[in-house]
């Protein structure tokens, strides 16, 4: 064991990590997603992508403790709209960093359940 683990004194095998969701359900998710996005033309879409990824956090654990998502589509969709602007403004060029702010979004509101 690393000289750092030992001074901190955590256990760095707490728990074990796993992903306890199913095919059907994503399927299920993901169409529902769909269809919400389709029948929008698209404005439904932060909504869609809050769902999808809604389900697969909370069906994670790390180390023995089960995740949550708190985020939701009116909270997206804020963003949404000013990463447009950026991107129109920058002439597309923000849309290199698009990917990353949306994942610094995704994991701004990740949190343990418990």
């Amino acid at each position: 064991m690393s000289e750092i683990a030992m001074n901190t004194g955590v256990n760095i095998n707490q728990g074990e990590s796993y992903f306890d969701g199913g095919l059907l359900s994503l399927i299920g998710w993901s169409l529902l997603g769909w269809l919400l996005t389709v029948f929008t033309l698209g404005i439904a879409y932060p909504w869609a992508l809050c769902m999808v990824y809604g389900w697969k956090i909370n069906h994670t654990v790390i180390e023995g403790r089960r995740l949550k998502f708190n985020g939701t589509g009116i909270g997206l969709f804020g963003n949404w709209i000013k990463w447009l602007l950026l991107c129109i403004i920058t002439l597309g060029i923000y849309g290199f960093w698009l990917g990353i702010a949306l994942e610094k979004w995704k994991v701004k509101h990740t949190t343990f359940a418990d």
